[in-house]
Formats: structure tokens, C-alpha cells, sequence
């Protein structure tokens, strides 16, 4: 099961590594991006980052769904990371009631797009419209989805967010 999808630019970083996992209390954590499952150094730097308490796959989104959606891990709490919210609507759509929610934590800071066509949604999460779509419809789904940095902040409610645009 995977208890929480956190969507941050940066993947596994110190916050991630050492305050969620143990926060969520996870013993896996899937990183679920197409481009870090193709590169060898991305992979080699993301395992570097991973704490060995946690057990770290690296997986193209369809891997990771495969991964998800697999009858012997449902009882694992597990803990996923994707850089963009496309790919976390990916996964919601595609694991049917795997998933306890969606934490929007650092989006669009490292996407490329202009930053004149980004849409603030709460602090740290800027959406380019392609984005900002990829939002509307993964709260459509009806997954909880908020905003939290760090386990002790307060939650922001993701579909308020929305709706205040």
C-alpha cells in the first residue's frame, strides 16, 4: 500500500530521506520517473540519498504502478516519489485504491517551462498549465491531496487550493 506520493522536484533529498521516512514509517520507497530509471548516475545519486534502512527502487511510472498494484506488497507500507504531478496522476489512475494520498510538497521549480505561465497554488508549488491540469484531475479522482513540507506543518487541502484560483 502505498501510504503517501510525495511530488518534489528533487526527489530524495535530506527532508525526504530522514524526516518522512520515518514519519511514514516506511520500510520502501519507489522512485517512480522515467528519466532517473534510464540514467545510471541519477540512479547512483538517488541511492547514495536513500537511507539503508529503506529499501530504494527506481522505476519508469509504468514499472512503478506495476510495482504498486502487485498482490505481495500490499501489506508494505510504502512511500513514492515523482518529480511532477502528470506522474502522480499517473499512478493514482492506474493503482485503484492503492494510494492514502498525494503530497503536492515542491512542484515546478526545475521544470523548464516560463515561469510567467506558472500558476501559484500554495507556496512551492507553481504549475504550468499543463500541470495545473494534471491537479484538477488528480483531485477529480477523489485521492486526498495537500500540501505538507515537513511532517510537522500543517496540511494545506490541495482541492481548496484549486478551488481559490
Amino acid at each position: 500500500m502505498v501510504i503517501q506520493i510525495r511530488i518534489d522536484d528533487r526527489l530524495i533529498h535530506g527532508q525526504v530521506a530522514l524526516l518522512w521516512t520515518k514519519e511514514l514509517n516506511t520500510k520502501g520507497v519507489i522512485v517512480a520517473n522515467d528519466n532517473a530509471a534510464s540514467n545510471e548516475a541519477v540512479k547512483a545519486t538517488l541511492k547514495m540519498a536513500c537511507p539503508k534502512t529503506q529499501k530504494l527502487l527506481v522505476k519508469t511510472v509504468e514499472d512503478a504502478a506495476r510495482i504498486i498494484n502487485d498482490p505481495r506488497g500490499k501489506e508494505m507500507r510504502i512511500f513514492v516519489l515523482t518529480n511532477c504531478v502528470a506522474d502522480a496522476l499517473s499512478l493514482v489512475r492506474n493503482c485503484p485504491g492503492e494510494i492514502d494520498g498525494v503530497n503536492f510538497a515542491n512542484v515546478g521549480r526545475f521544470d523548464g517551462s516560463d515561469n510567467n505561465t506558472k500558476t501559484n497554488v500554495v507556496t512551492s508549488v507553481a504549475l504550468n498549465p499543463s500541470e495545473l491540469q494534471a491537479a484538477r484531475e488528480l483531485v477529480a479522482e477523489g485521492v486526498p491531496a495537500f500540501h505538507q513540507i515537513a511532517p510537522e506543518d500543517p496540511r494545506v487541502s490541495i482541492p481548496d487550493a484549486l478551488a481559490k484560483l
